[in-house]
């Protein structure tokens, strides 16, 4: 076995130390050649106060934009820590028995890893964003409280320490041993990394006597306090701050994440910081908060997922909120439905607070309780799918860019579709409880934390590293670096939730042999992820030296497109009187979005929404009507020449709880076709192909045909079979056909309805 303090402590200063090498040998290179002469005692002296200066300036500093590189840089330290304890955990999984680490030092690495990714990576790197750029992008000088804010971040440091001291004294206690007899540095050796798991879970949290577990609890403590203070300042910045001419109306997509975000943690980690002092009391002072005779080991679990699952809305909406404010720049198009993105974002807002006892379906919860946050859990599917749908019809027909910020924003709402079907399915209680502990619910959570999340992260540093540092990376290693990363975190956690779905179990060290090739896949993958991250890092920290000055006003060229919004509004005066550049002006401009062209809808154009409703309805109910009445001869044709049985419409009937009667069945089949059909491609119609209405009334009636096809076989064959497919595709394109030109008829005519009342 190896010894995991030993191999961690040695990969973390390897990293740093590479990372400061090639900082200060960059540096070097950048700074104008020296002319061979010996350095003096002044220029030793001049760097040695330099440095000072520095130094002072970067602790002391309240600035929103020097606090963000702050948070940034801590975050990305941490992500690189909790990355290692990662490829630790994939090392070990290469083979089935645990034979590179014992399974106590495998349940340490989870535990930590866990911690560290959730707690001290995602969200101070969203902070550090959002300090840097939400003022500028609502045109506030700086945060509302800036020594606060400073206070805030600087919290952050001795949080993670003390989560993390067991990792340092084993290191220190076993450097100490080479020298010194173990009973003299018996502390030392017994300090030791919290093994139970990231979710604390009662009764093992209190028995455990490993005092690194108080050390982990007033740390998340403190990283809590640190959270909240953040959290404050981001929603009094946001509703105090706003510069001239900034509503709530036309407030950016970012800001309205963040600040949604930030009402979120206001909730929830106080009550963690709560469930917290109780464990700690229970631990040292022998309360009873989570002991059988008092509330309980399950009061943990309600405490803890009251916190666990909105903190995954924490981790996730300043991610979108990213999407939505990059995606559209490399588009050209305006974000597509901006209205219903902030409402789908305040309604995942309310609703992750309704959902945190599907985290205890296998407790033995009341199953009328459970049922409730089932559906709920389902529920909060729909706001999120809302996103979705905006991002993607956001780049239909839209001008695309293939750059680093694209191809992440692309993969990013690819890994977040799959991440978030396949949660939806854990969301029912039956399959919860077969797949709750195995490797499907890593493959589900991990295609979110480590898809959207973390490629937003890095397609914002890639966004605004000509506003942040006045120069451009290596674009085509980024892109090299983004598709990696989305390879990578495919590989990996498809192949989780493959192995998931076969029953392997998670967190364990040992695992049967006949999974062993898929978890050596995995792990590559893994590997790909980390080699990625160390792209990235590489491309950063050199092109802040050698990358090409930026040359421009607009480098991305956004003017043409109307885009170029507040930032850098701010990026180009501050170029201006830093440069006396001149402003940059496109050749050509167009509007990033024209409203006459917008899918507006059949029913032609959004009003408010008992209008909408109102017109959509009859509409449907229109166009259905003629649709099913031509579709009936079809039908009524096939029957009379037996290659359609009537007996398959009674099926219709029983499949609402009435008598098996073709009659009623046929008469169900005619209220399906005049009302539920239509309204499906009212809400579909924008996302399939055909230029002309009617062809994309025809592909969604040769798409539901399919569905009828099977739904009324009765077993024919032969030359019957071919006449009744025959007969249900063309009685569908009869529907199709009917439902189009009525649609386009009432289209046409309320239009020119609307054009006379204006005109009079």
């Amino acid at each position: 076995m190896l010894n995991r303090a030993i191999v961690e402590g040695t990969a973390l200063a390897v990293l740093a130390l590479s990372v400061l090498l090639l900082w200060l040998r960059e540096r070097q290179k950048a700074r104008p050649e020296s002319d061979g002469g010996y350095t003096t005692r002044e220029e030793i002296e001049f760097e040695i106060g330099r440095l000072q200066s520095e130094v002072s300036r970067w602790l002391t500093t309240t600035d929103h934009r020097d606090i963000g590189l702050l948070y940034i840089a801590f975050g990305t330290a941490a992500g690189l820590w909790g990355g290692v304890d990662a490829m630790m955990l994939r090392t070990e999984l290469l083979t089935p028995p645990a034979d590179i680490w014992t399974p106590e030092t495998y349940n340490a690495l989870f535990t930590t890893h866990g911690l560290t990714m959730l707690i001290f990576f995602v969200l101070p790197v969203f902070f550090g964003i959002g300090n840097y750029v939400l003022p500028l992008l609502i045109g506030a000088d700086d945060m509302a409280f800036p020594r606060v804010n400073a206070i805030g971040f600087w919290l952050l440091p001795p949080a993670l320490i003390m989560v993390r001291m067991g990792l340092m004294i084993q290191v220190l206690g076993q450097v100490l041993n080479l020298v010194l007899p173990a009973n003299a540095i018996r502390f030392f050796l017994t300090m030791r990394e919290v093994s139970i798991g990231w979710t604390l879970y009662a009764p093992l949290s209190v028995q455990q006597p490993n005092p690194q577990i108080d050390l982990l609890l007033l740390g998340l403590h403190l990283s809590g306090i640190a959270t909240t203070v953040g959290a404050i300042n981001f929603i009094t910045t946001i509703v105090y701050e706003r510069g001239e001419g900034v509503t709530w109306a036309n407030l950016d997509i970012f800001s309205w994440n963040m600040l949604v975000t930030s009402g979120i943690a206001l909730f929830a980690f106080p009550l963690l910081g709560s469930a917290l002092v109780m464990l700690l009391l229970d631990r040292n002072l022998a309360t009873t908060f989570f002991a059988t005779e008092g509330g309980g080991a399950i009061l943990w679990q309600h405490l803890f997922w009251f916190w666990g699952h909105p903190e995954v809305y924490i981790l996730f909406l300043p991610a979108t909120g990213l999407m939505s404010l990059i995606l559209p720049k490399f588009v050209g198009r305006k974000l597509f439905g901006y209205q219903f993105i902030v409402y789908s974002t305040l309604g995942l807002g309310v609703l992750s607070f309704g959902v945190w006892a599907h985290h205890m379906f296998t407790t033995s919860a009341d199953p009328r309780v459970k049922l409730s946050f089932m559906a709920v859990s389902i529920a909060i599917a729909v706001p999120s799918a809302i996103k979705v749908f905006n991002w993607i019809t956001t780049m239909w027909e839209g001008n695309i860019r293939l750059t680093a910020p694209f191809i992440l924003c692309a993969g990013g709402i690819g890994t977040f579709i799959i991440g978030g079907v396949t949660g939806v399915f854990l969301a029912v209680i039956p399959i919860d409880i077969l797949y709750h502990g195995t490797y499907y619910v890593v493959g589900h959570f991990h295609l979110i934390v480590v898809g959207i999340i973390p490629f937003l992260m890095i397609a914002a540093s890639y966004y605004w590293y000509p506003l942040i540092t006045g120069r451009w990376y290596d674009t085509r290693m980024a892109r090299f670096q983004a598709l990696l990363i989305v390879f990578g975190s495919f590989v990996t956690f498809m192949t989780l939730l493959v192995i998931g779905g076969l029953g392997l179990p998670r967190r364990q060290a040992i695992y049967p042999p006949e999974y062993q090739f898929a978890q050596q896949i995995a792990t590559v993958g893994g590997y790909i992820i980390g080699l990625s991250a160390l792209l990235w890092l590489y491309n950063m920290l050199v092109s802040y030296w050698r990358g090409t000055p930026v040359s421009t006003t607009d480098p991305w060229g956004l003017k043409a497109t109307s885009q170029f919004t507040r930032e850098w509004q701010w990026f180009e005066q501050h170029m201006m009187n830093k440069y006396d550049m001149e402003p940059t002006e496109p050749e050509t401009t167009r509007r990033s979005y024209a409203p006459e062209a917008e899918p507006t809808g059949l029913a032609g154009g959004v009003g408010t929404v008992a209008e909408t409703v109102s017109r959509n309805a009859w509409m449907a109910a229109a166009g259905g009507f003629v649709g099913t009445v031509l579709m009936s001869g079809g039908l009524i044709t096939a029957i009379l020449i037996g290659v359609l049985d009537p007996v398959s419409f009674s099926e219709i009937a029983e499949l609402v709880g009435l008598p098996a009667s073709p009659a009623i069945g046929a008469v169900l089949f005619l209220v399906g076709g005049t009302v539920t059909w239509p309204l499906l491609f009212l809400a579909f119609s924008d996302y399939l192909p055909g230029r002309l209405l009617f062809e994309t009334g025809l592909v969604f009636a040769t798409l539901i045909s399919s569905g009828f096809a099977i739904a009324f076989y009765t077993g024919q064959s032969g030359l019957a079979f071919v006449g009744y497919l025959t007969f249900v595709l063309v009685s569908h394109w009869a529907y199709g056909i009917g439902l189009t030109v009525t649609f386009q008829y009432l289209k046409s005519d309320e239009t020119l309805r609307t054009q006379t009342d204006g005109g009079g």
